[in-house]
């Protein structure tokens, strides 16, 4: 499939997904030699893991694979899963005992949509890789991470949308190409590139004039993207390229970046391209139409039926 993440060469997506509990997990495969990484946070409200090593002064340099989940905190279990599985095939940071694969892994809350005791464990990751190994591509709608997400919840249930994970890529002009995926669980609409709402009722221009009738549950939103590209980045540019790919969270989705939401952006290079001078630009400027992209996609996809599903 052509404008998906996995455009990007070395890059491959699977998705595990409840069909009954309506929660799923995604994970995000690299090269075995691992991807330069970074991420940033800039929600309120996050749930993560790993994402302490990603800070540009820290001394691993690479990933193996990046993990996004439903489940809430009870989700990050997945992480074990996608960890065996690489360490089964020789892939991780080789130590004096064994390598250690570097799973950096963030979720969202779903609890509320379909079966708050339907949670994504250690097998339901193991079984994401095994769909990342066969998957052409990542696809759009409500499967994987995305099966539970739901968006435009700020002004109450009544209004809710459903989300789910999105994906795009952008080829660029130097040479190499970047991808996003995108898992949208977003408190606030989500809109096209006029600002018309795609998913929602107007959140904005209601919640200025009329205000709040009560206030959202914390913890129950957040939108989870992953920018990869194949342009050698060193892992400060990766944290400047997350950094800015959150720009494509704030043109598609309005009110973002909330004390509601636990918005996560995480960076991927797998350096298989030169980087000249002028890429930095040209790069961050693909990357946020990308994330943008990925986001609408993931509230007007056509779903088709997913591997990996139980």
């Amino acid at each position: 499939m052509e404008d998906d993440i996995t455009q990007v060469p070395g890059i491959r997506v699977g998705h595990w997904t409840d069909t009954e509990g309506l929660t799923g997990c995604t994970v995000v495969l690299v090269p075995p030699l691992g991807a330069v990484a970074s991420v940033e946070v800039r929600g309120a409200a996050p749930g993560t893991r790993e994402t302490d090593l990603l800070r540009p002064e820290q001394t691993v340099e690479v990933v193996h694979a990046v993990l996004l989940s439903g489940g809430s905190a009870f989700g990050l279990a997945a992480a074990d899963g996608v960890m065996s599985y690489l360490a089964e095939r020789g892939v991780g940071v080789p130590t004096q005992e064994a390598r250690i694969p570097i799973v950096p892994s963030a979720v969202l809350y779903d609890l509320g949509v379909g079966s708050p005791d339907a949670r994504p464990d250690a097998e339901a990751g193991r079984q994401a890789c095994t769909d990342a190994e066969t998957r052409i591509a990542c696809g759009s709608g409500a499967f994987g991470a995305g099966s539970g997400a739901t968006v435009a919840k700020l002004l109450g249930p009544q209004h809710t949308v459903r989300g789910g994970v999105g994906s795009a890529s952008i080829p660029l002009p130097g040479g190499g190409t970047v991808g996003a995926l995108a898992v949208v669980n977003a408190v606030g609409d989500v809109v096209d590139a006029s600002g018309a709402v795609l998913a929602g009722p107007g959140t904005v221009d209601k919640l200025l004039h009329s205000g709040l009738e009560g206030l959202p549950p914390l913890g129950g939103n957040t939108t989870l993207a992953v920018v990869a590209t194949d342009v050698t980045l060193t892992k400060a540019q990766a944290y400047r390229l997350a950094t800015v790919a959150h720009d494509g969270l704030a043109q598609a989705i309005r009110p973002v970046h909330t004390s509601y939401d636990g918005d996560t952006v995480f960076a991927l290079s797998t350096g298989a391209v030169a980087a000249d001078p002028t890429s930095a630009v040209i790069l961050e400027t693909a990357a946020v139409e990308a994330v943008a992209r990925a986001i609408r996609r993931a509230v007007t996809w056509v779903s088709f039926a997913p591997t990996g599903s139980d």
